[in-house]
């Protein structure tokens, strides 16, 4: 992106001669690219009320800024698998930000100038506080999908003492609803398969015969099935533990497998339709539809992240796209009314002054600079001369942090959504 500066001066005709000098510099000693910078005939209201306003709306411009930083981090976190096309999705009025700067024209139809400066400015910061409450909003209910996916996958991808088995077992590799005969699943090292199958018939009493099998394994070892009565089952677990074989704490349970596949998979679908582009072909699963079987134990174990989920029903990358051209829009608003306002109150009445934006080459800054110090001097002599020569000390000129020079400036600083 790209840093712009936006300043005024008053719109005499002396003044108006000086604009024309220093776009003419600028411009054949390719410092900057400028563009006149149009603001409307605002209420102007009292001093007071201006100079109140004015602090008002330097406190609006960082909180604005923040939001679109916030928006635009977002966007990137959630286009994960397309990073390098953000910047497309960056967008105002539907332009980018750089045709829209250039080219601003104050929207009437949302902030009406017949009102009351201080009007629009809460119009204003209404607007950029209620993006940042859907914000928050949003975002959590997508942290806490991906969150909750994140921990589902996990299970997928440890071994076999620690991942799901949901994948892995079947019907078929258990005894099941017999009031006697358990089967459990045994995790034996590689370098332990002769003794498990040597062993595990005499590891306690009752222990069926011939009754393991081994039905998945990874790089550290396999997964084995044993049928064995119920009543030596603790008994088996503890001599079994001796000799390092580890039983998994796992029951067969068909309609909690079921269950734990589906979920699974609606985490990933919801996941996917949150940053789907309102012009992508719409997902034909995009939120799965538990079975009968389902629907209970579903309801209960995703409550509160469904509750969650349903604050941000659409897709989140459309809102987040949306948003941030709301929000960008009403912080170049924000600029223009600081512009307005100091403008007065630096040139007096009546409101008569030229903005423009200024696009700094990015090897010629300090020379801009200069370059706008000397046309403009006429301004504020003694604030010229002390930026022009930083070792002067004029006593009370830097009564702030902020930057000072004879012109009114205010910086646009887009790199912060790069």
């Amino acid at each position: 992106m790209s840093e712009f500066w936006l300043i005024s001066a008053p719109g005499d005709k002396t003044n108006l001669q000086a604009w024309e000098r220093m776009n003419t510099v600028t411009l054949k000693s390719n410092l900057s690219s400028n563009s006149k910078f149009h603001i409307p005939d605002l209420k102007v209201g009292t001093l007071d009320a201006l100079v109140g306003l004015s602090d008002e709306l330097g406190k609006l411009d960082s909180f604005a800024e923040s939001v679109i930083k916030k928006i635009a981090q977002y966007i990137g976190e959630v286009m994960e698998d397309s990073k390098d096309k953000v910047q497309e999705n960056l967008l105002a009025n539907g332009v980018d930000l750089i045709s829209y700067l250039t080219r601003f024209e104050w929207d009437m139809a949302k902030y009406p100038i017949k009102q009351p400066l201080k009007n629009i400015s809460d119009a204003l910061a209404k607007q950029v506080t209620q993006i940042e409450t859907d914000l928050k909003t949003r975002s959590a209910a997508y942290n806490n999908i991906k969150g909750n996916l994140q921990s589902l996958e996990k299970k997928t991808m440890g071994n076999l003492l620690t991942r799901t088995l949901a994948d892995i077992v079947h019907k078929e590799d258990f005894v099941l609803n017999s009031e006697y005969l358990i089967t459990l699943l045994v995790v034996v090292p590689k370098s332990s398969y002769v003794q498990w199958q040597k062993t595990y018939e005499s590891l306690s009493d009752m222990v069926v015969p011939r009754s393991t099998k081994m039905i998945a394994e990874d790089a550290e070892g396999g997964l084995f099935t044993v049928t064995l009565f119920r009543k030596v089952m603790d008994d088996f677990k503890a001599k079994a533990r001796e000799n390092r074989f580890m039983v998994r704490e796992f029951y067969f349970d068909e309609k909690e497998l079921k269950c734990e596949k589906e979920e699974l998979m609606k985490l990933a679908s919801d996941k996917k339709q949150q940053y789907v582009s309102s012009t992508s072909t719409p997902l034909t699963h995009s939120f799965m539809v538990p079975t009968d079987s389902c629907e209970h134990h579903l309801a209960q174990k995703t409550e509160a992240q469904d509750r969650e989920h349903n604050l941000s029903k659409g897709p989140l990358l459309r809102w987040l796209k949306v948003n941030f051209s709301e929000a960008f829009v009403a912080w170049i608003h924000v600029k223009a009314l600081r512009v307005f306002v100091e403008s007065v109150l630096r040139y007096g009445l009546p409101v008569n002054f030229q903005a423009m934006l200024l696009q700094p080459n990015r090897k010629s800054v300090k020379r801009l600079r200069d370059v706008l110090n000397v046309v403009f001097k006429h301004l504020d002599e003694v604030a010229a001369a002390s930026i022009m020569d930083p070792g002067m000390d004029i006593p009370g000129l830097q009564l702030s942090n902020q930057e000072y020079y004879p012109y009114v400036y205010f910086k646009i600083d887009l790199s912060l959504l790069d």
